[in-house]
């Protein structure tokens, strides 16, 4: 482990001496391959057999949506935690022997949503100390992560974070890179750009290619690339997570600050311990996990306003909410009534591939 440590800081060391130019690109390129499979044996255990990564450590996933709670102590995270899941909760906290306890879930527009508490990710997580290296694992299966940062010293603590959470491969409000990678037999690389390219060329991405021993592939970059974009769809083990930055502490600060903080983007400001602004707290959360409600109606019955069926925005077709409900619906599937604005007309008749859109009723007819 101390030997991956050192060859890390060796080569970001070499980075942060190099200059930034034409002449020097390929070379960097070159070194931030190597340094992300340096940073992947870390966070991927050796030795074969075993539970696989972040053995004996997973929280179970319960609710419709799971949001990670990161920031260095005494930013006031548990009190916004458990203010949060004291307000809006309706379970218990769960106690979990591995991590600390999970604050809960809260209800909120009728979908339940997961608050865990991701404990230690900050300095040295992404360098296998203490247990960061499970926490990392549940970070990766967040669908938004909440960054809680003081609102007096907020920039140096988000840059270190970001860095921790980039360095395992998790990549905050950001859409996968435009690259499209094949690997082959035979044919060697074969590059083709759609638009210019401001860092990318033949011989940077063969090396890159070649420090991962891949001498044959179709490489498409289909908007001005990074080497790191490269890196990362060679890697293929990244993802993307939207995220939100909670400044908390504002009662310490004048309204002109709070004015400047307003604008900032994926920026909530509020006070856990004055309880301020929670509601826009929540409408952002609920912006960004784009959850899709869906109501059943029973035959003959009202539809149920209480409990809807949430589900993730990019499955939200009549099978996804089936498969939800339970597996052997689909078996029995003849078609679905759906009224809603993702139909035309009220009731409409349709077929297992029909996309529902947030607050449609659905009633299913059975075969």
């Amino acid at each position: 482990m101390s030997s991956t440590l050192a060859k890390i800081a060796e080569i970001e060391a070499e980075m942060a001496r190099t200059q930034k130019n034409k002449a020097t690109a390929h070379h960097l390129g070159l070194l931030k391959a190597r340094l992300a499979k340096l940073r992947r044996e870390l966070i991927t255990p050796k030795g074969g057999g075993g539970g696989g990564p972040g053995e004996g450590f997973d929280v179970a996933k319960t609710g419709d949506a799971r949001i990670g709670f990161v920031g260095f102590p005494s930013v006031g995270k548990s009190t916004l935690l458990s203010n949060l899941a004291g307000v809006y909760s309706e379970v218990a906290a769960y106690e979990f022997t591995t991590l600390t306890t999970v604050p809960g879930v809260i209800r909120y527009k009728g979908a339940k949503i997961q608050l865990l508490d991701l404990p230690g990710i900050i300095e040295g997580a992404k360098d296998g100390k203490g247990r960061g290296r499970q926490v990392i694992a549940v970070a990766r299966t967040c669908n938004l992560i909440l960054i809680v940062l003081d609102v007096l010293k907020p920039l140096g603590h988000k840059k270190i974070i970001e860095n921790e959470l980039e360095g395992f491969g998790i990549r905050l409000n950001s859409k996968p890179p435009n690259i499209g990678f094949k690997k082959k037999d035979k044919g060697g690389i074969n590059l083709t750009a759609t638009c210019p390219q401001s860092e990318l060329d033949t011989e940077t991405v063969k090396s890159i290619l070649a420090e991962y021993k891949i001498h044959n592939a179709d490489v498409t970059l289909r908007s001005d690339a990074t080497a790191d974009d490269l890196i990362d769809v060679v890697e293929g083990n990244r993802v993307y997570i939207p995220c939100i930055y909670v400044l908390n502490k504002i009662d310490q600060i004048s309204i002109e600050e709070l004015d400047i903080i307003y604008k900032v983007p994926h920026c909530v400001p509020i006070s856990a311990h004055h309880r301020w602004n929670f509601d826009d707290l929540l409408e952002k959360i609920w912006d960004y996990l784009k959850l899709v409600r869906i109501y059943t109606k029973p035959k003959g019955q009202l539809p149920d306003y209480t409990s809807p069926v949430v589900l993730p925005y990019c499955k939200t077709t009549v099978e996804d909410f089936c498969m939800k409900i339970h597996k052997n619906l689909i078996k029995d599937f003849k078609y679905a009534l759906v009224w809603g604005s993702s139909v035309k007309h009220n009731p409409q008749k349709v077929g297992k591939d029909h996309t529902l859109e947030d607050e449609d009723v659905i009633q299913i007819v059975k075969k």
